[in-house]
């Protein structure tokens, strides 16, 4: 069996030598700091964020190669909002507020890893994130919002990014 693949969660742009990658990488005698600087290349754009990350290793010929996953559709919006955290009480406390606009690209970035079959029901998964996280859309609790895309009230955002 030539190959393996191991999974990772590591803070983007920020993987190091040490555990959880290096002990896990060591014994199979490929050179774990050339790993770790292509993680770190692949991940810089998710800077602060916690990122999936997939290694497969080639342990025959000592190759490898990385795959990265998005972040988790939490990250992304902590991102966009601009806070630290989601709300601790989200019914009630409200920490952010967000333009449909960057819930759309939320969705757009999310969606090859959600079983989502359209943008529109990409987008409604991403709302729902939002209001279990306390962050307001358009000024707007996000069931209100969920409503709205389901009576077409977005149609027209939502097309305009699915072309792109």
């Amino acid at each position: 069996m030539p190959e393996k693949t191991l999974k990772f969660l590591i803070p983007g742009g920020e993987a190091t030598a040490g555990p959880p990658i290096g002990p896990a990488l060591g014994p199979l005698g490929v050179n774990v700091l050339q790993i770790v600087e292509e993680i770190n290349r692949k991940t810089a754009e998710f800077k602060g964020m916690r990122v999936p990350v997939e290694v497969i290793v080639n342990t025959d010929v000592k190759t490898f190669e990385v795959k990265v996953g998005t972040p988790t559709t939490a990250a992304l919006l902590v991102k966009e909002a601009g806070v630290e955290k989601g709300s601790s009480q989200p019914n009630r406390e409200f920490i952010a507020n967000l333009s449909m606009e960057q819930i759309v690209k939320i969705a757009k970035i999310k969606m090859p890893d959600m079983r989502a079959n359209t943008l529109k029901a990409a987008v409604k998964q991403v709302l729902g994130t939002c209001l279990s996280m306390g962050i307001t859309v358009e000024e707007k609790r996000a069931k209100e919002v969920i409503k709205e895309v389901d009576a077409g009230v977005y149609d027209d955002l939502i097309k305009k990014y699915e072309g792109s």
